[in-house]
């Protein structure tokens, strides 16, 4: 039987279907989504905000699905137990977490449809993101903050729409990549020469944090998001399954694991410069906390952190049961008019089905070419949102 669906799983024509339930069921959400949008949250967010959280629900855990039940992977959790039961799911989270990996956000998701927050997962993204069909549209009827990646034509969009996603009715996780773009050698090169230059501290294990956006956040969440979660995602050096899109495609499993610690907003200096010396130190941490487990396979060994057990989430079973809802909705029509059109006899509709076909595939492979880490944007150049001379005095002074 394993062998059986070890095949299934590795076979083209289970990652086709996968992909037209994924992208129907997408486009038959955005259009119910932009409906509420345009007409029921101009009358009341309040409700536009519950019935959308079901919607990106229903849209997120189908890639939750991909890595908890179709891989079986899974995750595990490092954090202070009467924190876990008192907070996690239970109030907004400003999330700061590395940028390493290239399913390092999915395991997020996993570890946010595991606490109940999934469908008010927010994030900052590329400005371009929001005319993209499905995932895109997705994040732009769900109020994420898009950037243009320029801080002066940022910084008003920054606090307009964290304000907004700040009162939303029920826990919300709001996700920062301090980084701006994934680790690489070259880009890590890149950061530790900008570092140097500007007299800012030397990352081993992660990129100079930009801070502007942290900081024009900061005032919109003060008295609305209680707390910041600190968040270390790590893969075990030694386990022969790399963390891709494509091995979990593949049905190949890989186990994350997660060091998450809670910190009062409060604790955050509000005066700016001392704001962005909060967060560089919060990744001197954090690169300690990663250090140590790439060199030890353990958190705590050399990183000075206290010790806190790991431990293991229960899976839910909605992201299957959801799944297995969207796939009889979509692929009996989409099936059946395929094979309508293969065998009709005519080299037209023949045609027509083998180029529907050959653009599934082509989506699945742009999905999945966007999550390489090659595919990221580029790190180490001075941009309006880089650390300015003042930021890196400031630096100077506390090294």
């Amino acid at each position: 039987m394993s062998s059986i669906l070890s095949h299934i799983k590795k076979s083209p024509v289970s990652h086709l279907l996968m992909t037209i339930t994924f992208f129907m069921s997408g486009i038959i959400l955005n259009i119910i989504q932009g409906s509420l949008y345009y007409f029921l949250r101009p009358l009341c967010k309040f409700a536009y905000r519950k019935l959308n959280y079901y919607l990106c629900y229903s849209l997120y855990s189908q890639l939750v699905f991909l890595a908890e039940w179709w891989s079986g992977s899974d995750l595990i959790v490092y954090s202070d137990s009467d924190n876990f039961q008192k907070y996690f799911g239970r109030e907004h989270g400003y999330l700061i977490m590395n940028h390493t990996y290239e399913i390092d956000w999915l395991i997020g998701w996993i570890f946010c449809d595991r606490v109940g927050v999934l469908g008010n997962c927010k994030a900052y993204a590329k400005k371009s993101i929001q005319y993209l069909p499905t995932m895109g549209w997705a994040w732009k009827f769900s109020e994420s903050v898009f950037l243009e990646r320029n801080y002066e034509k940022d910084k008003d969009m920054i606090g307009r729409q964290v304000a907004e996603i700040a009162q939303y009715p029920d826990p919300m996780f709001l996700l920062l990549f301090a980084e701006g773009t994934r680790f690489t050698e070259d880009k890590h090169k890149a950061s530790l020469i900008f570092a140097k230059d500007k007299g800012l501290p030397l990352l081993k294990r992660h990129l100079t944090p930009r801070t502007k956006g942290f900081i024009s956040s900061l005032s919109q969440l003060r008295g609305r998001v209680p707390a910041i979660y600190n968040i270390e995602l790590c893969f075990d050096t030694k386990d022969s399954v790399k963390p891709t899109v494509m091995n979990l495609l593949l049905g190949r499993p890989v186990t994350g694991h997660m060091y998450i610690e809670r910190v009062p907003l409060d604790d955050v200096p509000e005066d700016e410069e001392k704001a962005s010396l909060w967060l560089r130190d919060l990744y001197n941490k954090k690169d300690q906390l990663m250090d140590s487990f790439l060199t030890h396979g353990d958190w705590f060994t050399s990183s000075g952190v206290p010790k806190v057990e790991g431990k293991r989430l229960s899976r839910r079973p909605y992201s299957l049961l959801n799944m297995v809802a969207w796939a009889v909705v979509t692929l009996i029509p989409m099936v059946y008019m395929l094979i309508r059109l293969l065998t009709s006899g005519s080299t037209f509709y023949v045609s027509i089905g083998i180029l529907t076909i050959f653009v599934f595939f082509f989506v699945l492979y742009q999905l999945i070419g966007q999550t390489k880490i090659s595919k990221s944007s580029s790190y180490g150049k001075a941009t309006p949102s880089t650390p300015d001379k003042r930021e890196a005095e400031v630096n100077d002074k506390s090294l």
